[in-house]
């Protein structure tokens, strides 16, 4: 489908170039025609059958001169300075040439446009040596240097442009992976380290406390699978699904609790503390505030060894802020030594927040972030 829909587009613009160019030979048709005999009779200069012929010949193969552009300019010059050999008037004919340069110009490289350009204007300076007029070598060659010069330069304004695209497109395709890397790091990397952590309580208890452990096996049961649901989630939002599909399973503040209960079950309490009237936020500021505290408790449980965190959330009318403490070594490397506190940081900043994290002055380790409501 995809095939066939590029290909019905690829003729499309081929057809629109065709019926473009065809309009435009035809404009220079009737101007040509119905203005090489006025021309004629104001330089009192010869206008015959064959003025005309010359004048559609140059005229129509403007039809081909996208498709073939030295073709066309080949064609246009030597139609051109026959014309002007035989001392028919300077006129409309002189616009088809020009338009045949520009075209080369445009549509080729520079080296072969200027060749080919260099080589025309040879071409239509032949009259200047049979009429003995050595001045107009400098005229004739602004019919040539003109054209081209403004061919080169639209030719390299739009490569130009299309290097910016593709650069932009590049950078947006970088940036979309990065994302991506970033949710399954967030999603897959607390679910692991919860998994793990239940795994080791599991198997301390196992021989001594088996309706313990057996605790301990349902909770990795439950948390693989959540970790799976939003694994899925954020896979289907990448994937691009229907908006209604994935809304509602969207990580969010609304789920703090099922994470902080996921985050007791492996042995580190956690005190959830709200300041300010708790209230729906934007979907990418309240994703970007999940995430600041899920991986800042995924760290507590990797690199804090015994401890307790606290969470405070503060809402105020133009921002949101997130602050998680915990109460576990402090050592400023150890926590998100990784790329957690990395990923966090640009996932704040790129909203245009504020992140810091380090040492708290109590002791353990501190996360706060601020994020700015539209």
């Amino acid at each position: 489908m995809a095939a066939r829909s590029e290909a019905r587009t690829a003729m499309s613009d081929s057809l629109r170039r065709w019926v473009a160019d065809g309009l435009l030979a035809l404009v220079l048709l009737v101007i040509g025609i119905g203005g090489t005999g006025p021309a004629g009779e104001g330089q009192d200069r010869p206008v015959t059958a064959f003025t005309y012929v010359l004048v559609v010949i140059v005229a129509l193969s403007l039809v081909v001169r996208r498709r073939w552009p030295l073709v066309t300019l080949g064609i246009a010059a030597a139609g051109t300075s026959l014309y002007l050999v035989l001392q028919y008037p300077y006129g409309p004919i002189l616009l088809a040439f020009m338009v045949a340069t520009y075209t080369a110009a445009r549509h080729l490289p520079l080296k072969p446009a200027a060749i080919a350009a260099g080589i025309a204007l040879v071409v239509l300076s032949v009259h200047t040596f049979t009429d003995g007029n050595i001045e107009g070598l400098v005229p004739g060659a602004a019919w040539v240097v003109v054209p081209f010069a403004v061919g080169v330069t639209v030719r390299l304004s739009r490569e130009a442009a299309a290097r910016t695209r593709d650069d932009l497109a590049r950078q947006y395709a970088d940036e979309e992976r990065l994302r991506v890397a970033q949710e399954v790091h967030d999603v897959v990397g607390h679910g692991l380290s919860a998994i793990n952590m239940q795994a080791e309580i599991a198997l301390h208890l196992l021989d001594k406390r088996p309706e313990q452990a057996e605790a301990a096996l349902t909770a990795i049961s439950r948390t693989s699978r959540e970790a799976l649901d939003e694994l899925r989630v954020t896979l289907a939002l990448v994937r691009r699904t229907r908006e209604g599909e994935t809304r509602a399973a969207t990580a969010g503040l609304a789920r703090l609790d099922d994470l902080v209960a996921r985050m007791s079950e492996t042995g580190v309490p956690v005190t959830v503390e709200v300041t300010g009237e708790r209230r729906d936020l934007p979907a990418v500021i309240d994703l970007a505030a999940y995430r600041v505290v899920q991986e800042s408790l995924t760290n507590v449980l990797r690199h804090a060894g015994a401890a307790t965190a606290t969470v405070r959330l503060t809402y105020l009318p133009k921002e949101v802020s997130v602050e998680v403490l915990d109460t576990g070594r402090g050592v400023p490397g150890a926590p998100g030594g990784g790329h957690g506190l990395v990923g966090m940081r640009e996932r704040v900043a790129a909203l245009g927040g504020e992140f810091t994290a380090g040492p708290a002055e109590s002791g353990g380790f501190r996360v706060y972030a601020t994020l700015p409501l539209p």
